[in-house]
């Protein structure tokens, strides 16, 4: 298979983890694969060739945002998203069906999509499947993600599977709506909540629609670990294993590491870049705040054993230092750290796969990192 076609390999499994390759039209990925978020087409305090630095080869970009401004038809007439924000490796881009439920104002949902104000000026706007595929195609993301409305938690199951039900009909919209081309993909959106029979149903009509990868939706939006990772195992049995599977919005790095011993292929979150731009750092031992005052005269790196561009120049005191002054180095600087230290994470999980060691690392990464985080790694 060459970089131009669209497909996924799996070349080992060590329990339900896989070790595999995503093909696109922009290049390879490597699986287990986490993707730092470019919201508007930037991934925040970064530029792409510094992203690229900390072995990222994809990232995600955001439909609902980037419609409103520049605009697709922009990006389009622009080159298309690859060539505006010079980033040539491959792009997924979201629906935008959170953010029209998280961040629009007056929304009202119909059978045909959502009618909503724009959050930045109120302008009013409808996004349906239809429109989701067309914004996508004009940006020209590698993978598109079907148009789905992400269900709520708690919720009871007769609205969870009235919010499942709606969504697979918007996916088989999405499906008819994308246009087949080399090296471009779609994934369906598996939803309903954290019931099993529902997750099965919604399984079960998204692989008689056919898509090229499948993204687990609707989790990491408050039921916590053990509720998660329960659905996750759940999900998972009744996806067809030759396909990627995305645990969209996830997350903290022991989430990542339990989705990816229950076959789980791609992670996203904001959690790194807006960590860093707060002052939290991650390392093998757990978060660290480098706004704290016990870091200002400290003159050690934030990991002795890291080495990204961060760790190699400058000091925790420095970090501090500007933090303190709200210096917007200190985001670069940070943020750098984050990306790095999730994509080496992902690294070393591809790396225990490929030994069949995974068991021995997750142990060993729970006694390091522990178990039970105590920092608030929303901060």
């Amino acid at each position: 298979m060459n970089n131009h076609s669209f497909g996924f390999s799996i070349h080992a499994t060590d329990g339900h983890a896989r070790l595999g390759t995503l093909y696109t039209s922009n290049g390879i990925i490597d699986t287990p694969a986490f993707m730092p978020v470019g919201t508007s087409a930037t991934v925040k305090a970064m530029t792409p060739e510094s992203v690229e630095s900390t072995g990222a080869q994809i990232i995600l970009s955001n439909t609902y945002h980037l419609m409103l401004r520049p605009t697709a038809e922009r990006i389009h007439a622009l080159g298309g998203l690859h060539q505006f924000m010079n980033w040539h490796r491959p792009i997924l881009t979201d629906s935008g069906g959170y953010q029209v439920m998280s961040l629009a104002k007056l929304r009202k949902i119909s059978e045909n999509g959502v009618i909503f104000q724009s959050h930045i000026d109120g302008s009013r706007h409808e996004l349906t499947p239809e429109r989701s595929i067309n914004i996508q195609y004009l940006l020209g993301s590698d993978i598109s993600m079907c148009f789905d409305e992400c269900t709520p938690f708690p919720v009871d199951e007769y609205v969870a599977r009235e919010s499942m039900l709606l969504s697979m009909r918007w996916a088989k919209r999405s499906k008819e709506a994308f246009i087949q081309r080399e090296g471009y993909g779609l994934f369906g959106i598996v939803q309903g909540g954290v019931y099993k029979s529902l997750r099965e149903e919604s399984c079960s009509k998204l692989l008689d629609i056919g898509f090229d990868g499948y993204a687990i939706g609707g989790l990491a939006v408050g039921e916590g670990q053990a509720l998660m990772f329960k659905t996750l195992d759940v999900t998972n049995q009744f996806l067809s294993n030759d396909k990627p599977r995305y645990l969209m919005g996830v997350g903290k790095p022991p989430d990542i590491v339990g989705a990816v011993q229950r076959g789980v292929d791609m992670f996203d979150c904001v959690l790194p870049t807006r960590s860093g731009r707060n002052g939290q750092v991650f390392t093998p031992n757990g978060p660290m705040n480098l706004n704290n005052a016990c870091h200002k005269d400290d003159s050690r790196p934030i990991d002795s054993e890291c080495n990204c561009y961060t760790c190699a120049h400058y000091s925790r005191s420095y970090l501090n230092h500007l933090l303190k002054c709200k210096e917007i180095l200190g985001a670069v600087l940070l943020t750098w750290h984050n990306l790095h230290f999730y994509q080496t994470l992902m690294k070393n999980l591809r790396k225990a796969i490929h030994e069949q060691t995974l068991t021995q690392f997750v142990e060993q990464f729970h006694l390091t990192y522990g178990v039970s985080e105590q920092n608030d790694t929303q901060a």
